[in-house]
């Protein structure tokens, strides 16, 4: 699937995760990679508090980095992952 049809699907997508005070937790990478399985379009909502240590580009990338996922976009306070296959 291209970008440009992963976002389309995406603009639709609610946030299953949230991340917060926190932030990248072996908890939430489990959680996400259980998500990414299952869905393999994840939106994930980067809380105000979480941004105290890292910014949400680099939470997103870290993300994506620790799932083995594709960051596809960071709108706003959400970012989309995407996980080919299983």
């Amino acid at each position: 699937m291209d970008i440009y049809n992963l976002k389309r699907d995406a603009a639709h997508l609610t946030p299953l995760l949230n991340i917060g005070k926190n932030g990248v937790t072996d908890s939430l990478i489990e959680e996400l990679l259980r998500q990414l399985k299952q869905n393999k379009l994840v939106k994930v909502k980067i809380l105000k508090s979480a941004l105290e240590d890292m910014d949400r580009k680099t939470i997103a990338e870290e993300l994506a980095k620790r799932t083995g996922s594709q960051l596809i976009e960071i709108r706003g306070s959400s970012a989309v992952l995407y996980r080919k296959g299983n």
